[in-house]
């Protein structure tokens, strides 16, 4: 009796110990040095549960009578069922995962014509939906995944196998995203069909979820952090589009993006609208030849509600995500003043923001590690002062994207501003000084499209441009803000493009220059827009006007041996409308300064200009 009695508690003892060492290697994330860690359980690919949904949305933009439903995919360690683990969720949406129209001759508006006027209608492509169920991205799996996080994709409305129509940044672009979230938190209903069908729930979310995302993909996180959705609690938008105004247009002027002139939202539209055929012709009549046919005004290029209702800024007062921006100074497609005009909003509203800044041009993000620290924060709630690091990583040219400089603010706090007047030099160089001249002098400009910017700032001799620089530099100079121009001018026209670029000189030719070695920053502006952005004025032939706006921010340090040039000229063959050559603009250079951001202020530029 006495043997069996020792028996049982062996046998129970053992079972127990058994029972705990199971219980105690149960996977769970792992954190060290404030990073989530790959775990190996949670690498194997093979083992992840892929599934898709459908989430029921509170709107109907396609006006089918029925809430349009979002589709859903969702990537999750299998541990999510097998042990009942429930983890935070990374969360991408796009409008191009079921991809996009082919680039057809006569999908981008005609730029040749006089500014003012219309041109021929362009060519409005179908887009041929790709893509099989339940995959609807690969994407941000590598990196999540495997330290500890679900993956989530979605298909924005109107595109993929999702409902609705293509808004371009209209209100459901950001309810869509909310939706999902909220379907994440449960307080939404999923849907196993995307019409009837049975219940899914989240069961396997934390409630706790991060967007990220490069471009549209990029805007998305901002446009449902503006809904102010409880649940999400992060978002990491690389190269966002945070105003179609600002993207298409710019200071009242019609203004392509690099690389796509001619590009306007409604061809934006065309190109993404990958949704159910049945219902594109009424989405198209509906939305792109009525809503943005009336509404995006390429005539004029004024602000107006149209633009607002598609303006992020204007609905940051809801958002409370933490943010961690990424863009590059270079990037002129989407300018760097998308992801400025944003992170300045969120300090201003206390929201804790991080801004990543590197020299190269459309996307980058951040590095892994410094992403990590991010999510680790506010997704896993693992305490890592991230909300110590320094508010601003800039990468200087030459550097890896990996070894970013830390700085405790952008634009650098030591930044301050430099008044920069105008000397005459036309149809050669002009100079720039720190003391405003007592004479008046008027230069003037030649229009003439054929001539792009990169032969203008290299010309030695012309008159379809004004150029004004520095002293050469004799100690390097840090730039670091928002450039501003006020350009006193004149013009023979009614209407007329104005370009402004900030260049280093002389310029540096052959097969190792990079677009960093000469192009400092841009912008460009209506003149007609000089008083009111919402209201252009045609222009008086020989009446002066005071134009003055920004150009994009930028951080960079001007090498020793270099000249700071200022280059105003008037249609920019790469950006611009191309009106017929010969409009004059005379450019008062009393009235006329350039406002320069720079490290050390006054003193550090006499001493790099002695």
């Amino acid at each position: 009796m006495k043997n069996l009695l020792l028996l049982f508690l062996f046998l129970f003892c053992g079972f127990s110990t058994f029972a705990q060492s199971e219980k105690s290697e149960k996977t769970t994330p792992v954190f060290e040095n404030g990073e989530a860690q790959i775990v190996d359980a949670f690498k194997i690919s093979k083992d992840w549960i892929r599934h898709d949904l459908w989430v029921e949305t509170n709107f109907d933009s396609d006006k089918d009578g029925r809430p349009d439903r979002m589709h859903v995919s969702v990537t999750r360690p299998k541990q999510t069922d097998t042990e009942g683990l429930q983890l935070p969720v990374v969360y991408n949406t796009s409008p191009y995962f079921a991809g996009v129209a082919a680039d057809e001759d006569g999908l981008m508006w005609n730029v040749q014509h006089e500014l003012g006027e219309s041109t021929y209608e362009r060519v409005h492509p179908e887009v041929k939906r790709t893509g099989q169920r339940p995959v609807i991205s690969n994407g941000h799996l590598k990196d999540w995944l495997p330290r500890g996080y679900i993956v989530v994709h979605s298909s924005s409305p109107g595109t993929g196998l999702s409902d609705g129509a293509p808004t371009v940044g209209g209100s459901n672009e950001s309810l869509a995203p909310k939706a999902v979230i909220d379907w994440l938190c449960g307080r939404a209903l999923g849907y196993t069909e995307r019409e009837g069908g049975e219940p899914v729930k989240a069961f396997w979310s934390t409630g706790k979820v991060g967007m990220i995302g490069t471009s549209y993909n990029g805007t998305l996180p901002l446009a449902a952090a503006c809904t102010g959705v409880d649940g999400l609690e992060a978002i990491m938008p690389i190269a966002p589009n945070t105003s179609y105004y600002h993207y298409y247009r710019a200071n009242g002027l019609v203004r392509s993006p690099g690389g796509y002139l001619g590009e306007d939202i409604d061809v934006l539209y065309d190109f993404i609208h990958s949704g159910k055929e049945e219902n594109r012709a009424s989405n198209n009549q509906r939305v792109r030849d009525t809503e943005m046919k009336n509404g995006m005004d390429r005539i004029t290029g004024d602000y107006n509600d149209f633009w607002a209702e598609r303006d992020y800024l204007n609905q940051m007062p809801n958002m409370k995500a933490a943010l961690l921006m990424s863009h590059g100074f270079n990037d002129w497609n989407v300018m760097p003043e998308h992801s400025y005009r944003i992170y300045n909003a969120a300090r201003a509203q206390g929201i804790p923001s991080q801004i990543f800044y590197h020299q190269g041009g459309h996307g980058g993000p951040p590095p892994m590690s410094m992403m990590n620290r991010w999510f680790t924060r506010y997704l896993h709630g693992v305490e890592n002062d991230v909300e110590k690091d320094p508010k601003s990583w800039i990468v200087r040219v030459g550097d890896k994207r990996s070894n970013p400089t830390s700085y405790p603010d952008y634009p650098h706090p030591a930044s301050a501003n430099v008044d920069l007047y105008l000397n005459p030099g036309a149809p050669m160089q002009g100079s720039l000084s720190t003391i405003q001249a007592k004479h008046k002098a008027q230069e003037t400009i030649i229009d003439n499209y054929s001539f792009d910017g990169e032969s203008l700032a290299k010309a030695e001799y012309t008159n379809h441009r004004l150029i004004y620089t520095t002293p050469v530099l004799q100690e390097d100079l840090h730039i670091s803000g928002v450039p501003k121009v006020k350009i006193k001018l004149a013009s023979n026209k009614a209407a007329a493009n104005l370009s402004v670029w900030l260049v280093s000189l002389p310029w540096n030719e052959g097969r190792k220059s990079k677009i960093t070695d000469n192009i400092i920053t841009r912008g460009w502006a209506d003149p007609q827009n000089h008083s009111s952005l919402t209201k252009g004025t045609p222009l008086e032939k020989g009446t002066f006007y005071d134009v003055s706006f920004e150009l994009m921010p930028d951080d960079q340090i001007i090498k020793k041996g270099q000249q700071i040039a200022l280059m105003i000229f008037s249609s920019d063959r790469d950006f611009t409308l191309w009106p017929k050559p010969g409009t004059e603009l005379t450019v008062d250079l009393s009235g006329t300064m350039l406002t320069l951001p720079v490290v050390g202020g006054m003193d550090n530029y006499n001493k790099a200009t002695k």
